[in-house]
């Protein structure tokens, strides 16, 4: 645990794309127990954001503080060792493999494997329907299941935080209610989480504190409660 109950700290972080900013100064934070919401448009910066925290984009300026290690240029793999996983957009399964292939992959680095075992039951128990057809090619799973293949791959490694990148875009409704219910059940299982998610209404509803970005900018912040009460945050983003 870190010192002082922050699990992620970016400070003044900057990002490019060739000549483009991306990023522009962003400075925020997920405490313990967190869940964290980055709001914001399309084209805001958002996924940047979690892509340049768990290397895949490198940061051009600032410091990101993982478990009070300073990670700016530590390769992924070295982030993903630390516990930081990154569940991103699109859900990127390996099709042409079962259920349970894909993830026996997220836990490729353990050489335990009673631990496995265990985490494997720990994963099956929050995705009982992962069970169910742990057998099947994961390309005939629906874009729900898809997306609970993506999180429960994410929690073989035993995440110590977890940022998740729009983890209910393109799905029903019902499916969505579904993700944000597994969602709470992790973090109420300790694991902390930043959040990017396009359907505000959710987010401000699964997260303690928020951050909307414009431009590669953080232009508001705070508790999601003070979020949902502001009305340029309610015109722009909740369509009230």
């Amino acid at each position: 645990m870190s010192k002082n109950n922050t699990i992620l700290e970016l400070q003044n972080v900057e990002s490019c794309y060739g000549k483009i900013k991306a990023l522009r100064n962003i400075s925020c934070k997920v405490g313990a127990g967190e869940i964290v919401t980055l709001l914001g448009a399309n084209g805001a910066g958002k996924s940047t954001t979690l892509r340049t925290i768990s290397g895949l984009t490198p940061a051009s300026a600032g410091k990101i503080i993982f478990m009070d290690e300073d990670i700016t240029a530590k390769q992924p793999h070295e982030i993903v060792e630390m516990g930081l996983i990154h569940v991103p957009e699109g859900r990127r399964i390996f099709k042409g493999m079962t259920i349970q292939e894909n993830l026996e992959l997220g836990s490729f680095t353990l050489r335990d494997d009673r631990e496995r075992k265990k985490r494997m039951a720990h994963v099956f128990d929050i995705f009982p329907i992962l069970h169910e057809r742990r057998n099947r090619d994961s390309a005939m799973l629906s874009g729900g299941e898809q997306q609970m293949l993506a999180m429960g791959r994410a929690m073989m490694t035993k995440p110590r935080l977890l940022l998740l990148d729009e983890p209910s875009m393109g799905l029903a409704p019902f499916l969505v209610k579904e993700i944000m219910r597994i969602i709470i059940r992790l973090n109420k299982g300790g694991v902390p989480i930043l959040l990017v998610e396009q359907n505000a209404k959710v987010a401000l509803q699964l997260a303690n504190h928020g951050y909307v970005l414009e431009t590669g900018k953080i232009v508001i912040q705070g508790s999601t409660e003070t979020l949902r009460q502001d009305e340029s945050i309610v015109k722009a983003y909740l369509g009230e």
